[in-house]
């Protein structure tokens, strides 16, 4: 009954039947994992996909020199590593609970053969997919082409969209650093020059955004 609630909640699975609910119960695991868990490495075999279904998990690439990046940082509900169902090969990146966490895992062979059987179970997972690519595509090309601020503010931006314009930041600036590709001095001084500026206002992890056009402007270069 538990893991059937907590794919009812997840962005993969929503408005599915309870039939297909628990079907896809029946093949999930559920795991535990303390802060910096490694939940699979980089050219591990790819044996399935899994869900967040409590803390957070941080998905990250190493260079050749061990500088880490950040590719994303997942909350509960969403689910991580399904491309893995389709190529059959190894893991591309590590996975690491950021936060004591628990996730669902969905055994490769066993959600195939579902699928098989019921294979409107596919459509959110493409949809899903789909999304996950043009996040990667943004990603790329915000780390390529736009200076640290113009990144904070479409993070900024991003995180008012979908919380509202005061909200509080759930990873540490450190992990925040990493993902926004710079290093945690740079972004204490460009949240710091928001401030000032009169963008953000800033009390620990809680911040509240003000000047939302602003904040575009500098998105946009």
């Amino acid at each position: 009954m538990e893991v059937k609630k907590i794919l009812e909640k997840s962005t993969l699975f929503r408005g599915l039947s309870e039939e297909d609910l628990s079907r896809l119960a029946g093949i999930a695991l559920l795991r535990s994992y303390d802060k910096g868990g490694v939940i699979f490495s980089a050219e591990e075999e790819a044996r399935g996909f899994y869900l967040v279904a409590e803390g957070m998990v941080k998905i990250y690439r190493l260079s050749a020199r061990g500088r880490q990046q950040t590719l994303h940082i997942l909350g509960p509900g969403e689910a991580f590593a399904e491309a893995a169902l389709f190529s059959g090969s190894r893991y591309p990146a590590w996975a690491e609970a950021l936060t004591p966490a628990r996730v669902l895992f969905f055994p490769r062979e066993a959600f195939l053969d579902l699928i098989r059987r019921r294979p409107e179970l596919a459509l959110n997972m493409l949809a899903l997919l789909s999304l996950r690519l043009r996040t990667m595509a943004a990603l790329v090309d915000s780390l390529s082409l736009k200076e640290v601020p113009e990144r904070l503010a479409a993070y900024l931006l991003y995180l008012l969209e979908h919380r509202g314009p005061e909200f509080e930041l759930e990873i540490p600036k450190g992990e925040l650093a990493a993902l926004l590709g710079t290093v945690p001095e740079t972004l204490s001084r460009v949240l710091s020059r928001f401030s000032e500026e009169g963008l953000i206002q800033v009390s620990g992890r809680q911040i509240r955004i003000l000047d939302q056009e602003g904040l575009r402007r500098i998105g946009r270069g």
